[in-house]
């Protein structure tokens, strides 16, 4: 005896049929590609804002090694993470910081419009990295995040010098 689809056994009628079998869907194959892809492009995006507030007027072979060594580094000059937040305050932002106190508030442009300035740029910013004025103490974030950031700098140094 059946009653509305249910067999006598108590299970549905299409219980068994192969129906309700889950196959792989090659729509999720995709998916976690398309993930990944976005995510590099998001963190691509950020690189590049990140360039974009210290190399305005660079010449785009400084733009290009910036962004080769946030790719090897997976970091950028400026403390950026993939998510748009800061991870902390970088040298190239304290550079900013030193611009705007002297009244420069139009120009920001760090990494000056020739190689050869963005190369001192960086090496001020790396000394600076590595002979802070003062000690303060740092939570183990920060201290891994201006790790990141001298790796940085001495990728993109290394890339502006074979320029």
């Amino acid at each position: 005896m059946s009653i509305s689809g249910i067999g006598a056994v108590g299970s549905p009628a299409w219980y068994g049929t192969g129906k309700t079998e889950r196959k792989a869907v090659p729509e999720t194959e995709g998916f976690m590609e398309a993930v990944a892809e976005k995510a590099e492009q998001d963190k691509n995006d950020f690189d590049e804002k990140a360039f974009a507030l210290v190399g305005a007027n660079a010449p785009e072979e400084v733009k290009k090694a910036w962004m080769d060594a946030a790719k090897e580094v997976n970091a950028n000059g400026m403390g950026i993470r993939s998510n748009g937040m800061m991870s902390h305050i970088s040298q190239m932002m304290v550079q900013r910081l030193h611009k705007t106190l002297k009244g420069e508030t139009e120009n920001f442009d760090i990494l000056g419009s020739t190689v050869e300035s963005a190369i001192q740029a960086t090496k001020q910013a790396l000394y600076n990295l590595e002979h802070p004025i003062a000690y303060t103490p740092r939570s183990i974030e920060v201290q891994q995040a201006r790790m990141k950031e001298g790796e940085f700098y001495k990728a993109f140094l290394e890339k502006l010098e074979q320029l």
